[in-house]
Formats: C-alpha cells, sequence, structure tokens
C-alpha cells in the first residue's frame, strides 16, 4: 500500500486557487506529495482553462509544479479503462469518478482524497476522504 494520497483534480484546482478556503488544505496536501492520473491533470487543464480562464503560460507553471511535486501520473490503459467500467458497475460510481478510483487502486493508495465523492466511502483497501469536510 502505498503511504501517498491519491489526489483528485478538485485538489489541484483548489491549491492554485486564490481567495478559497480550501486552498490552504489543498496546499498542504499537494506539498506533501502524491499520486494523480493523467485523466486528473487533463480535467485541471480544462478547468483552469475554460472555468478560471487560466493563460496557457499559468497552466503549464502550475503543471511544472504538479509535476516536482507529485509522483509520475498514473496512465491511462485499456486495463484501467476496464477496471473503471467494472468500478461503475459493481460500486455504482459514475464512469469518470470511477477512472479514478481504478487508478487510485492500481497506484495502491490508501487514500483517496476528493471533495465530490462519498467521504468515508471503503472500496477494497482505498478509502475516500474528503479533506473539506467538517471534522
Amino acid at each position: 500500500m502505498s503511504a501517498k494520497p491519491f489526489l483528485d483534480t478538485n485538489i489541484l484546482i483548489y491549491a492554485f486557487a486564490s481567495n478559497d478556503a480550501r486552498a490552504a488544505p489543498a496546499e498542504e496536501l499537494l506539498s506533501a506529495g502524491g499520486v494523480v492520473s493523467i485523466q486528473v491533470l487533463n480535467e485541471f487543464v480544462n478547468v483552469s482553462r475554460r472555468k478560471l480562464g487560466r493563460t496557457w503560460l499559468q497552466i503549464e507553471e502550475a503543471l511544472g509544479v504538479l509535476k516536482a511535486l507529485l509522483d509520475p501520473p498514473v496512465v491511462l490503459t485499456a486495463a484501467l479503462h476496464e477496471a473503471a467500467i467494472a468500478m461503475a458497475r459493481d460500486h455504482g460510481f459514475s464512469f469518470y469518478d470511477s477512472l479514478i478510483i481504478a487508478a487510485a487502486v492500481q497506484a495502491k493508495c490508501a487514500v483517496l482524497y476528493s471533495e465530490d465523492m462519498q467521504d468515508g466511502r471503503v472500496i477494497g483497501a482505498l478509502t475516500i476522504r474528503n479533506p473539506f469536510a467538517a471534522a
């Protein structure tokens, strides 16, 4: 089991946010290191560009920070795709959330930090945690 957590897209978005109460805990998680997937990086780029209006240079600089702090991303393979389909079928998650969960399982992470999934849900050896939920 990996001591490093898997980070969902929202953690990365908030880590680069300004004037958001979630920025500090997200920055703390990011600075401690972790694992993401190519899907998470793609979503980060898409949200940064389309919703937050960041320039390509700002996005590329942020990706450089992510590359320095995080493990190499989990790549999308046919096997991961198939695992995500099974995850969606067996656990009721959306397909894209299932891709993230399957990547976290493949990376042998014990924790997946996400604001959007079921806090406390356990799938095998993986536990989903919302780092922004009130304690």
